[in-house]
């Protein structure tokens, strides 16, 4: 995670594209700056428990029929 907080606006805008199945981690990491262990970090603070579990199991769902996703 970077070293400054981000602005409310920005991480709203993180979880949005994090949610999204058409952008990857790649243009988050592009646009944001963070990588997708930081990505997954701050979902995991921001999102409800069970949100960000069903959020991680659709990437990992996704990722296991793509090469090449989030």
């Amino acid at each position: 995670m970077p070293k400054h907080k981000l602005p409310p606006e920005t991480i709203s805008a993180i979880i949005e594209m994090a949610l999204s199945d058409h952008i990857s981690f790649g243009a988050i990491r592009t646009e944001h700056g963070l990588s997708p262990d930081d990505v997954k970090a701050l979902m995991r603070r921001e999102l409800r428990y069970g949100s960000y579990q069903a959020w991680r199991k659709r990437v990992r769902k996704f990722a296991d029929q793509r090469e090449v996703y989030k």
